[in-house]
């Protein structure tokens, strides 16, 4: 028996046979070819296989574990259709006859250093994306399968997951997964999460592993290889009673989430998609605190109409039959991209063009969404949030266009509601000037992963400060309890729909600070429910 402490990716606990897996290694040495017309067919069916292959993953991934967590592979696909990867790869088999093996190589070398040079973490990120892509084109030249057909229930063991790696394999077989890198914030990691597979990361997984019997307690961030009887007997105890609470949580599905002073806090869900709001009612949620509309975009590959809009919003609302949904509007820029955007490049996108500040800029884009809105206000209870506020202006401006846009309707006689307008609390400003904002709208939500981003001045991405992050900070609970008071003083319900709206170790503070509303991933809603319920 050996145990083994790393870090935890997603939490729980599972007992298994391992299986250790190694990515296979694509060693391309150089070759020329005598007929570059041959190459340049053989490259373009194997990225059109690549690109058919990522489609199949992402409406897997979408459907199995939301839009948020398929977003990579809609990286993934864009990538694949750059224009100077492409152009790269074509001119080196046209131009110096290279093979399409050799000329992927040498993209994927090339991107992958460019990216690796940029001050910028999230595009330093963009590396192994580019590695991911690449590699998926030479599975395909060489005809080889990426993923290895699993026949039992197995931990999964490797150096490192990808996404993709992650949700090629079968989920009914995979128990758990240790790797020997990886972050808590990298794409797979939230996978696992949002999957609900235990994983231990940075742990020096070894090949003489396969086979061999393991617990992978996620919980504890620890593995136990060879474990003796005991050891086992101990880890099957803790299985059954996740299972026993799993099964009691199932049943406060209908409770109320009312405190034990006898006070109501509205527990409502955050979704991407229409998917998610089933999810979100299914897991017991009263309602979406927030529908994140970027991913609207983020999925389509030119500015989406309003009528696809109208129709995602239309059907969302009456899914909820009578339950609010919150949507926010377009929150695109930072490290959420989409090439027809044409965005600038910024060397600090946390702090650039992005959100409301590209909605008030382009207004046209703006009102299309906000037309979308309206009309599916006539089927449902819908409310407007507008993102990363810091100025009454910028809230008076957006009501302004709301309220032209509202007119506009009603002179064409199209049904639209008047409905509730919100603002997301993100920043230190909009905190502290929350009590002018409070007599411009109807609700404040706090955005508590920024506004903790924004306070700290740290990079919520960055690796190397996860030490330094700490989202418990005083200022940062300091803000909120100002928040609160300052909306509740004008008249606003104030929410919080930011990642620590689930932590239940702060949801008792909430409730004393009065917080009206908690918006949490679908997953958590009964957790939450139950610290809200029972203290």
């Amino acid at each position: 028996m050996k145990v083994y402490k790393g870090k935890t990716a997603s939490a729980g606990i599972v007992t298994g046979k391992v299986f250790f897996w190694e990515k296979q290694n694509f060693e391309i040495e150089e070759t020329k070819t005598e007929n570059p017309e041959q190459e340049l067919e053989r490259f373009r069916k194997a990225r059109e296989c690549a690109l058919k292959q990522l489609e199949e993953i992402y409406q897997k991934t979408r459907k199995s574990a939301g839009e948020k967590e398929a977003e990579i592979f809609s990286v993934h696909m864009l990538l694949l259709n750059d224009e100077d990867y492409m152009q790269m790869i074509e001119s080196s088999i046209t131009e110096q006859k290279n093979t399409a093996e050799y000329a992927v190589a040498l993209a994927e070398e090339h991107f992958m250093e460019m990216f690796r040079q940029m001050d910028n973490d999230y595009m330093k990120e963009r590396a192994d994306d580019i590695r991911d892509i690449s590699e998926r084109v030479l599975s395909h030249l060489l005809s080889r399968q990426q993923m290895t057909e699993l026949e039992e229930p197995v931990i999964l063991a490797a150096e490192e997951l990808t996404p993709g790696d992650t949700v090629l394999f079968d989920r009914s077989k995979i128990l758990g997964f240790v790797t020997r890198k990886g972050s808590e914030n990298s794409h797979t990691a939230i996978l696992a999460r949002s999957m609900n597979i235990p994983a231990v990361i940075q742990v020096q997984a070894e090949k003489d592993w396969d086979g061999r019997w393991m617990i992978l307690d996620g919980t504890e961030s620890c593995i136990i290889l060879d474990p003796a009887e005991t050891e086992l007997k101990e880890a099957e105890k803790k299985i059954r009673q996740e299972k026993e609470r799993e099964a009691y949580l199932v049943s406060l599905k209908d409770r109320e989430s009312i405190t034990l002073e006898g006070r109501k806090i509205r527990l409502y869900a955050n979704a991407g998609n229409v998917e998610e709001v089933r999810d979100a009612l299914t897991n017991g949620a009263e309602g979406i605190g927030l529908f994140r509309s970027e991913f609207i975009y983020l999925n389509a590959s030119d500015y989406p109409t309003e009528e696809e809009q109208y129709k995602i919003y239309r059907t969302a609302a009456e899914i909820l039959d009578g339950k609010l949904l919150v949507i926010r509007t377009l929150d695109i820029g930072a490290d959420k991209k989409v090439s027809y955007f044409d965005l600038p490049e910024e060397e600090n996108p946390a702090l650039g063009y992005r959100a409301i500040r590209i909605c008030l800029a382009r207004q046209e884009l703006f009102r299309t969404q906000l037309r979308a809105i309206l009309r599916a206000s006539a089927y449902g209870n819908i409310a407007v949030m507008f993102p990363m506020i810091i100025s009454v202006k910028e809230v008076e401006e957006a009501k302004k266009i709301l309220n032209e846009v509202k007119s506009e309707l009603r002179d064409q006689k199209i049904p639209c509601q008047d409905i509730e307008i919100g603002i997301m609390i993100e920043t230190p400003a909009a905190a502290l000037i929350s009590d002018e904002l409070a007599e411009l709208v109807d609700f404040f939500s706090l955005g508590t992963n920024d506004l903790t981003q924004y306070t700290l001045a740290i990079d919520r991405q960055n690796q190397q400060l996860d030490t330094f992050y700490d989202a418990h900070h005083k200022a940062v609970l300091k803000l909120i309890q100002m928040v609160i008071e300052n909306g509740h003083k004008k008249g606003c319900w104030v929410g919080i729909c930011g990642e620590l709206g689930a932590d239940t170790t702060l949801t008792g503070w909430f409730t004393e600070q009065g917080i009206d509303e908690l918006s949490v991933c679908p997953a958590s809603v009964l957790k939450v429910k139950d610290k809200i319920i029972h203290g």
